[in-house]
């Protein structure tokens, strides 16, 4: 028995000193922390970590992999901050909503998913859908489906006819009266109850409309929608949780009320004052601009019968203000986390935000940073994620092309690994 036991236990060292590693051979790796582009380098990836990096083209023995990488940039795996991974722009998305079951809404997300993953993004903050997003969630975790690790807010909570009240828009007696649990709410004590219903539902993160939105079919995009109380309520519960509040806003007075109430991060952030860039960066508070959606909700508003009439006008007038915002923030010092709503135009062209973001002043390896490292940071994941680094999980990619010379080139993701496993080659 004794030598049963032994030679059982010989065979699982053996087994473990032999476990096939892979070497990837990076002609070119960007180092996301000291935005430098290093040449030449090996990465070791062993299970789901990531085992040593060193300079030249190392290779194992002959039960390892080799991954041969030298003619493209290898980077940590992407991370989009703000992403609504369930649906997709569409001229028929305000009538979807009465034929979709939820079941319906699930099929047609796991190709959203998919493409999110395989356009480089492993990790995605999702900010706000039917609940469905939760599965989706755990089906990925559970390697049923194929996509992006999500963080996910759920519903988004939103006040009586806010632009997350899902009854917006529609004929009475479809409005009725919908409460925390559908993510509506009214006081402070609806506030803590709407939370904690979330967190019950499974949501990593909270989001508010601290003001009024865009594409909801509701009158205004920018006023505060929220009172002081009720948004002090969402933070403070959400703070016993141990997670974020994330808040939707596009005008000023919504952004300070939030930013007062110790919000974690600012989405779209519009009609940000200079005052409030101050406030931002005295209270720490993450800006994630979401350029891409700005630009693309402007660009729609022009097709004829696209968007319902009261969408078309507010799209107009705010959708392309985000970018010159954006290059105000960054030139004032707020910190950025890359976040581009995508799901307001379609999933996979997530990289156009690294075009806007350079134009108005960004540097490319800096754009690069706010995707992985800084967006880590946001997640309070840097530990785990957001640089290639000895011990980190291996959720690296590649780019055919040098985008520090052409930030362009982030639109071509020719090798997708996330969590040890190659999911594009």
């Amino acid at each position: 028995m004794k030598k049963v036991l032994l030679s059982g236990f010989v065979l699982m060292l053996s087994l473990t000193a032999f476990a096939q590693k892979t070497y990837l051979h990076a002609g070119r790796l960007i180092d996301v922390k000291t935005k430098k582009v290093l040449t030449e380098q090996t990465i070791v990836v062993e299970g789901d970590k990531i085992l040593s990096v060193s300079p030249g083209y190392q290779s194992g023995g002959a039960e390892d992999q080799v991954l041969d990488l030298k003619n493209a940039t290898v980077m940590p795996g992407l991370m989009d901050m703000h992403v609504h991974i369930e649906s997709q722009t569409s001229p028929t998305r305000y009538v979807d909503g009465f034929r979709d079951n939820e079941a319906d809404v699930a099929y047609k997300a796991l190709p959203y998913a998919k493409i999110t993953l395989m356009s480089g993004f492993t990790t995605v903050r999702d900010l706000g859908g039917s609940g469905v997003n939760i599965a989706l969630r755990n089906a990925i975790n559970n390697g049923l489906v194929v996509g992006p690790r999500i963080y996910t807010a759920g519903k988004s909570i939103a006040p009586t006819g806010g632009h997350a009240d899902p009854t917006n828009g529609v004929k009475r007696d479809l409005m009725r009266d919908p409460g925390p649990d559908e993510g509506v709410i009214n006081g402070d004590a609806d506030a803590r109850k709407a939370v904690r219903q979330a967190v019950k539902y499974g949501s990593d993160v909270i989001k508010v409309t601290a003001t009024g939105g865009v594409l909801s079919v509701a009158r205004d995009g920018s006023a505060p929608q929220f009172q002081q109380d009720e948004l002090d309520a969402v933070v403070r519960t959400a703070k016993d949780f141990g997670i974020h509040v994330a808040a939707h806003a596009h005008g000023d007075q919504g952004m300070k009320r939030a930013v007062k109430a110790g919000i974690h991060s600012i989405e779209h952030g519009t009609m940000m004052t200079e005052e409030t860039m101050e406030m931002m960066k005295e209270a720490g508070t993450w800006y994630v601009p979401t350029v891409t959606a700005g630009m693309s909700a402007a660009e729609y508003a022009k097709i004829p019968g696209y968007y319902p009439p009261v969408v078309r006008d507010k799209a107009m007038e705010i959708g392309a203000q985000i970018q010159e915002t954006f290059g105000r923030a960054y030139k004032k010092g707020v910190k950025i986390a890359f976040g581009t709503d995508a799901g307001v135009f379609p999933h996979g062209d997530n990289y156009r935000e690294f075009l806007y973001m350079t134009e108005v002043g960004m540097p490319n390896l800096e754009a690069i940073q706010s995707a992985t490292l800084n967006a880590a940071q946001l997640l309070g994941i840097e530990d785990k994620l957001g640089t290639i680094e000895v011990g980190k999980i291996a959720d690296i990619i590649a780019v055919s092309g040098n985008p520090d010379e052409d930030i362009k080139v982030m639109k071509d993701v020719v090798f997708v690994m996330k969590e040890g496993k190659v999911y594009k080659q």
